[in-house]
């Protein structure tokens, strides 16, 4: 009996050893580095969430003027906060320059132009690039983001103007966008919205919170979100104190299994509140009731809608002498000639994507259309195939957010076109 304990213990400690050195390495190939000289630091905001906002409830707020924006407050980026005017910045706005060498970018759209300014704030290459004209050099770009996560058009059109109309300066704009204009507008248009209107997956569940007119199923939802971002955090916490390596496979699973929870319960939430049931009793908001229209038509109504916006956008700009530059921004669910991997294919792509159908319908028109906007005078950059010669994983979720390779490329990509827009144009 003791020989067969002994060689019980001995088979479990063989196994625990065994388990520990194949998760050392599987670490290693992951992060290039040991496990236990590691940091261990697991930043949410490569999974596409903002870690102050995960201990919020809702972390938007309505906004008169520009539907919604986040709730000011900290931030868990170093040197930014969630600022006065409700977006994530290291400066309050309206940003007055500090000295005439100041450079003043405005970055508008929705996440993808919001991550896209962060990005460049913390890594600067838009600076570097810019700095290497004589007219530009020594001068310091300052990146202001006017953009929040399910902005679409006309809302970058009216920000800009209320911006300007607060005194704020501006010597260079950028818009991304393309996305959220087709995907978002789309789910507007089947809930029977006009498209035009801010995103009813944004803003539905602010007005009906402000209403009280949540339902049962709403409630529910809402508590399944709160449950998951408490799990996240806790097997952040669990993974942060982590001493054996044999641990790191089983965190990542767990926490892969919580993200998958708590985006089925955010959409859950989203789908419920996409059509307000009480329009006519809401005193919080109103939305102009769209005309009844094929699916084919509402796409071709909202590219127009986005080639108008865009060039009231370039028509003020040229007003003040500033430079306008509109990027149409990659999405994995328009078809390039990009290979996938297995590993991105599984990350990137959803088959009940709720955007899949409106981008695969939506984007050929953004793209047609593309010519009108350069006859009208602005610069586009079409960027919907810029990944495809990447051999990394470009794409974080099945949405449309890009991995830190991803944000890389484009900012390249910008400031490449940007250098070569005022080579041959000037400042």
């Amino acid at each position: 009996m003791k020989r067969r304990w002994k060689g019980l213990f001995l088979s479990g400690i063989a196994f625990f050893c065994f388990l520990e050195l194949a998760s050392l390495g599987f670490y290693f190939t992951q992060h290039g580095e040991l496990f236990y000289r590691s940091d261990k630091e697991l930043s949410l905001e490569v999974f596409g969430l903002n870690e102050t906002r995960m201990h919020m409830m809702v972390s938007e707020r309505l906004h008169p003027f520009f539907g919604y924006v986040l709730m000011p407050g900290p931030d868990f980026r170093p040197g930014f906060t969630l600022n006065n005017y409700g977006f994530i910045s290291p400066y309050s706005y309206p940003l007055q320059r500090d000295q005439d060498s100041d450079f003043i970018v405005g970055v508008f759209g929705g996440s993808v132009a919001s991550n896209y300014a962060i990005f460049e704030i913390q890594q600067g290459i838009l600076q570097r690039e810019l700095q290497q004209r004589p007219e530009l050099a020594g001068r310091e770009v300052k990146i202001i983001s006017l953009a929040n996560g399910g902005y679409k058009q006309p809302q970058q059109l009216l920000i800009l103007n209320y911006m300007l109309a607060a005194g704020q300066e501006f010597d260079l704009v950028i818009n991304i966008d393309g996305f959220n204009e087709m995907a978002l507008s789309a789910i507007n248009h089947q809930v029977g919205l006009d498209t035009r209107m801010p995103s009813a997956s944004h803003v539905a569940p602010l007005t009906s919170l402000a209403n009280s007119s949540l339902s049962t199923d709403s409630l529910q939802a809402l508590f399944d979100i709160q449950k998951s971002k408490e799990q996240i955090l806790r097997i952040q916490k669990s993974y942060q104190e982590a001493q054996l390596a044999s641990s790191y496979p089983f965190l990542q699973l767990s926490l892969q299994a919580s993200l998958t929870r708590y985006q089925h319960a955010l959409e859950t939430f989203q789908e419920l509140q996409q059509n307000p049931r009480d329009g006519e009793a809401s005193s919080s908001y109103y939305y102009f009731p769209r005309s009844v229209s094929s699916n084919e038509h509402a796409l071709e109504q909202i590219a127009d809608h986005w080639v108008r916006s865009s060039q009231l956008m370039n028509h003020t700009l040229s007003q003040h002498d500033i430079p306008y530059l509109h990027v149409l921004q990659p999405n994995q669910y328009h078809a390039t000639q990009r290979k996938y991997s297995a590993a991105e294919r599984r990350q990137a792509f959803d088959d009940q994507s709720p955007y899949a159908t409106a981008i695969q319908q939506g984007y050929p028109l953004l793209i047609e259309y593309v010519p009108r906007l350069e006859q009208a005078g602005i610069h586009v950059l079409n960027a919907v195939d810029l990944f495809d010669p990447a051999p990394e994983i470009m794409y974080i979720d099945n949405c449309c957010h890009y991995t830190p390779e991803g944000h890389l490329m484009l900012s390249e990509r910008i400031a490449t076109e940007l250098q070569q827009r005022f080579e041959e144009r000037g400042l």
